[in-house]
């Protein structure tokens, strides 16, 4: 028998930036359905480095990522844990002249954003961090830090759960179409009505973008991580690298989660296993710049898939054919610090069809030029709906 819900938003795609969004929405009074195709928090949102940084976006990016830390440190009150949540400070390191250059011309670029970036040389670098290896010198940002993603991606859509909103797992969405009140979703033994709907579906976005006209040229990638047994406490910083190749954080327990490489796709699979190669080859780069990784035993290496798009920008926010549609993919790698941020933006652009926060850059109409921008303001919507089971 066909269960029937009748709701004011269907969210499709159960990762943080999803249940973010439904968190934020019921806090406004909006009945909320979360669907995802397995588990909230599964994939990227619950697999990712776990670096919680504005350092290194682009300066477009920065108001979202400046909205999103100021959640952080409230995670406690807002999702019931903090995540494991350390401001710990980030440090991109270079490794060259020209590195070194590129890490002061963007410490200029966004001094406007007043991260309080701290341009370091390589003798302090030592002194003060530890840090090995032939290193020119680094770019230190002390108010980003890190967090553990597998507890943060689940606990945010855990907490949309207690505040009302319907969290389907396990079930994938097969049908979604425009109707006069809305939307028509079929979803397994599910059929959905909502006036509004969110496409988060991360690496899988594209396709239901495309069913209502909108393709975009989103790539699947497959990071590779990798954790070490416990050691003594070394690394007090979330560690990047100018131009990619490694990255590096300490958790309290003394774990030192590792990052840089990919992995490859499994094949008829939404899944990806790490290369024995690639496991190798960050854990001899990681020991070059942290002598006590030399002879660290790694207990577990994992991947993810996430949604790249072609200019590192995600897409957020209306749909240019389809209004009510609201699209939220493609966060490149970089989406775990922004997704709190983003899901209240994607709650202001359903009750008021706009955002205090710019999100201009990251249209879906910048990757179809003769298409036109929808009308934000017919995703503005009042609340007031209900579920029905025949």
């Amino acid at each position: 028998m066909t269960r029937r819900i009748d709701c004011d938003v269907a969210i499709v795609g159960g990762g943080l930036v999803g249940s973010s969004a439904a968190l934020a929405l019921r806090s406004m009074g909006f009945s909320v359905v979360l669907l995802d195709k397995g588990f909230c928090g599964a994939q990227a949102s619950g697999v990712n480095y776990g670096g919680v940084r504005r350092q290194g976006r682009p300066p477009e990016q920065l108001p979202l990522s400046q909205r999103s830390h100021a959640i952080w440190p409230r995670l406690q009150q807002l999702i019931g844990i903090d995540g494991e949540f350390l401001r710990s400070g980030h440090l991109k390191l270079a490794r060259s002249a020209a590195d070194m250059a590129s890490l002061e011309h963007y410490a200029a670029d966004v001094a406007p954003f007043e991260l309080d970036l701290e341009l370091v040389g390589h003798n302090q670098l030592r002194e003060r961090f530890g840090i090995a290896g032939d290193i020119v010198g680094g770019s230190f940002c002390p108010g980003d830090g890190h967090a553990n993603p597998r507890l943060v991606a689940t606990a945010f859509a855990a907490a949309a759960g207690r505040a009302g909103a319907e969290v389907l797992e396990r079930t994938k969405v097969t049908g979604a179409s425009r109707t006069f009140e809305g939307f028509a979703l079929e979803a397994g033994d599910v059929a959905i009505k909502a006036r509004a709907v969110i496409n988060s579906a991360g690496a899988w976005a594209d396709s239901f973008a495309a069913a209502f006209g909108e393709p975009v040229p989103l790539e699947r990638t497959y990071p590779s991580m990798i954790v070490t047994e416990p050691l003594d406490p070394f690394l007090s910083v979330n560690i990047g690298i100018e131009g990619g190749g490694i990255y590096a954080r300490q958790v309290t327990r003394g774990n030192v989660v590792v990052g840089g490489e990919r992995a490859a796709p499994l094949a008829d699979s939404d899944f990806s296993r790490p290369r024995s190669d690639g496991v190798l080859t960050i854990m001899q780069r990681a020991s070059e710049l942290f002598g006590p990784l030399r002879h660290a035993q790694a207990i577990r290496f994992w991947s993810g898939t996430e949604a790249t798009m072609p200019d590192r920008n995600p897409v957020i926010g209306p749909s240019a054919t389809t209004p009510g549609l609201i699209h939220a993919f493609g966060f490149s790698g970089a989406g775990f610090q922004i997704a709190p941020g983003v899901g209240e933006v994607l709650a202001e652009l359903v009750r008021d069809g706009r955002t205090s926060t710019p999100i201009d850059a990251f249209s879906i109409t910048r990757f179809s030029p003769a298409s036109q921008p929808g009308d934000a303001s017919q995703a503005a919507m009042t609340t007031g709906s209900k579920e029905t089971s025949p």
